[in-house]
Formats: C-alpha cells, structure tokens, sequence
C-alpha cells in the first residue's frame, strides 16, 4: 500500500469489491460489481480533483466542480487529461460496465450477472488503478483473473510502444487504427503483413476479453507478453526498423487460438459491443 494518501479510499473500495469474488455467489457477484464500479469512479475523482504539481492535469477547480457528478463528464475529462496513463484502457468499457451496474443496483435481486463479467471488470479497475496512481493493488487473484490481468497489462505496453513509435499525427489516436492494413501510415516498426496480422489478431482477442468474458489460455498471454517486449525493444531502438517479429509469438498466438468462452451478459448487435446490457435472471433469487 502507497504512503499518499489520497489511494486510500479507492484502495479499500476496490479491495473489497475483489474480495467479495472469493465466496462466489449471486449475491456476491452482483454486490461486487457495484463495489467496483464504485471503486471506478472514486479513482477516477480523485485522479481529477489532485493538484496540478501531483498528477500535471490542468483542471481548475471549477471545471472539477462542473463534471464530478456527472460520470460521462469525468470520462470525458479523463481522456482528455490523463494521457499515456489510460493506453491500452478502453473508456468505452467504463461506460458500458457502469451502466451494467446501474441496472443491478436500480432493479435489485431479480437480476444476476456472470463471474467472468465481474473478473474483467475487476482487471480493467485495477489496471486503472495501477496506472493512474503508480501503485500495485495488492488484490486477491484466481488463474482466470492473473491470466486476464497479465494480458491487459501488457496489450497497454503494445499500444504504449506503437504509440511512441508512431508520426506525431497519430499519437494520441491509435485506436482509430485497428485493424492495421498494408498501405496504412504505421509505426516503421510494424510495416510488415506478418506483424501486422498478428497485432490484429491479438487486438481481436482483447477485445474478447473485454466485451465477451473470453479468458486467454496461457500461450496466449505468453504471445501478448512477448509481442509487448518485443515492441519495445524496437521503439527504444534497439532492433533495425522494419524488423519482422520472432516467430515465437507468432506459431504461441496461433497454438492459442483455442480460447475458453464464457457466456456473454452483453448484447452484441451487429457485432458492435456496446448496447443495452443484458443478464439473467436467477431462478434462485425469485
């Protein structure tokens, strides 16, 4: 646990939303998932309301005061303010997580929402966590969750690295990219078709992880690791430009393609992740 104290309170929150998965029920799940989303908003408040000389956010006291009960106004102000801090961290998630939880919370017991939705939710906030306030949560963790976390993490060290890499045009905007294609204004270390299919590939799959509750086998959070250490070994220099990436990640991505799918609590529409969610009903709860 950090010495500043301003992480305490989302600390604490977060940590009990986590700790309510270890004694897996409805209940729990649901009770959770608002504990986490309510985690979500306090750290993204806190981050916001900081002095300028802690986190180099310029916003004034009184455009804090215009948003803070708004919470698509402070994902607004986040995306704006936070910079490099919520690379590889899709705002859109946020959003549609905090409206799952606003049904839980407004229409009560009848509803129930899967484990797998909650542990993604779960990795998401602490990944946030972690990147806004430079600290390790320290959370209880399962395979599932430890597998979902370390392949979150290091998708944001991939975008971080082709972000760096990338024309000064493109920085800031590289979700606006995917899916990479040849012929497209790339990072001069992605400008082959093997590294480029593969990128998609693993883009793909994070955001499976994310919007479908798809848990990543182990070879494929070894592809993503190394594709992120080999990304930035290429932006700090290291590596020739242009240098197609090991085979490694490459042959594990495509051993791993097998993926454990859970039941999805969102409603996809046309593909398109973001709509009105849905869940179950539990029998047990009626």
């Amino acid at each position: 646990m950090s010495d500043r104290p301003w992480v305490s309170g989302p600390h604490e929150l977060l940590h009990h939303g986590l700790h309510l998965l270890k004694d897996d029920s409805d209940l729990n799940r649901r009770l959770a998932l608002i504990a986490i989303d309510n985690a979500v908003e306090l750290i993204i408040r806190t981050f916001l309301s900081l002095p300028r000389r802690v986190t180099g956010v310029g916003l004034s006291r009184k455009g804090y005061e215009d948003i803070a009960d708004s919470f698509p106004k402070l994902l607004d102000a986040l995306e704006q303010h936070a910079g490099q801090r919520i690379d590889g961290i899709d705002l859109g998630d946020i959003e549609w997580y905090h409206r799952l939880r606003n049904q839980l919370y407004h229409q009560g017991s009848g509803l129930t929402v899967e484990r797998e939705k909650v542990e993604v939710y779960a990795s998401v906030a602490t990944l946030l966590f972690k990147n806004l306030f430079g600290v390790e949560i320290g959370a209880p963790r399962t395979p599932d969750t430890d597998r979902i976390g370390r392949f979150l993490a290091a998708w944001v060290q991939i975008e971080r690295a082709l972000q760096d890499a990338a024309a000064p045009e493109l920085r800031g905007g590289l979700v606006l990219l995917f899916p990479l294609h040849v012929g497209q204004q790339l990072p001069p270390i992605v400008d082959n078709p093997a590294a480029i299919s593969e990128l998609n590939r693993l883009r793909e799959l994070r955001n499976e992880v994310v919007h479908q509750g798809v848990v990543p086998d182990h070879s494929q959070v070894q592809a993503v690791e190394r594709w992120a250490q080999d990304l930035n070994r290429r932006s700090a220099g290291s590596q020739p430009n242009g240098a197609v990436a090991p085979d490694g990640p490459v042959r594990s991505c495509r051993r791993g393609a097998r993926v454990i799918r859970k039941r999805s609590a969102l409603q996809l529409n046309g593909g398109k992740p973001y709509g009105k969610p849905t869940m179950e009903h539990s029998r047990r709860d009626h």
